[in-house]
C-alpha cells in the first residue's frame, strides 16, 4: 500500500488527525497508535489520532513516505504521502 492520506479539519490542527480508512494497512495503523471508529450514521469506518499532522507526517516520513500532495478542501486540510514500493 504505496499511498496514504491523512486530514483534519482547520479549526483542529492541533488534533485529531484521521489517518485512515477501514481498507488502511493494520500496520501503519499500529504504528501511528490509530484507533477505528464508525461515527453515528456513516457505514464505514476511519482511523484516528489524537496527534497534530505535524507530528503524524513526521512519523510517517521516517517509515519512508514523503508528502505527495496537499490542498484545502472546506474546512479540511488533506495530505496524500506516498511511499516507493521495493520490487
Amino acid at each position: 500500500m504505496p499511498y496514504v492520506l491523512i486530514s483534519t479539519v482547520l479549526r483542529l490542527e492541533t488534533g485529531p488527525t484521521m489517518v485512515g480508512d477501514e481498507f488502511s494497512d493494520s500496520a501503519i495503523m499500529d504504528y501511528l497508535g490509530a484507533r477505528k471508529s464508525t461515527a453515528l450514521g456513516n457505514n464505514f469506518s476511519e482511523y484516528h489520532v489524537d496527534e497534530p499532522p505535524r507530528v503524524v507526517l513526521d512519523k510517517l516520513e521516517k517509515v519512508g513516505f514523503s508528502v505527495h500532495s496537499m490542498t484545502g478542501v472546506g474546512q479540511t486540510l488533506v495530505w496524500c504521502l506516498h511511499k516507493e514500493s521495493i520490487v
